[in-house]
């Protein structure tokens, strides 16, 4: 019986506790710090700081509390942050769905004139309605000298 005790209080108690403290500080904690993100940590840091404001030996100046104070709200700024966001990213749009409308019907218009223009048929020397000269000159080479294929006035 005594040998039983014995080994209960020096090997198994001691052996159950070393487990215990094992999963809390090791297993459990890992665990933590898996699950931990930087909106927790920042969620922590008002807490730290209202533990440091009543623990009377550190004075802390009321900025700091104030900015404690913004810490703890950080989603509500950052709810209002992304509202904003989203009201300018639809102006965007909506200046950008603009500007490609009016470049679409700048491009329309561009491509209507170059067909008007249309450079692979030209017009024929004879048109219908050409104005007539009424009173030619008798010899067309009045006045003028040609010289290598040139005529020169």
């Amino acid at each position: 019986m005594w040998k039983a005790f014995w080994k209960k209080w020096t090997l198994d108690k001691p052996a159950a506790f070393g487990d215990w403290l094992w999963d809390v500080f090791v297993v459990q904690l890992a665990a933590l710090l898996d699950r931990l993100t930087w909106r927790r940590v920042i969620a922590f840091i008002p807490i730290v700081i209202l533990v440091l404001a009543y623990h009377h030996r550190i004075p802390i100046p009321p900025e700091l509390l104030l900015v404690g104070d913004l810490l703890a709200y950080i989603d509500i700024f950052s709810a209002l942050f992304l509202l904003g966001v989203l009201s300018r990213i639809t102006t965007v749009l909506f200046i950008v769905k603009q500007a490609t409308a009016h470049a679409a019907r700048l491009m329309n218009s561009l491509l209507t004139a170059a067909q008007r223009l249309d450079f692979r048929h030209r017009r024929e020397g004879g048109a219908k309605g050409a104005k007539r000269l009424t009173h030619r000159a008798k010899d067309d080479d009045e006045g003028h000298v040609a010289m290598g294929g040139v005529a020169w006035a």
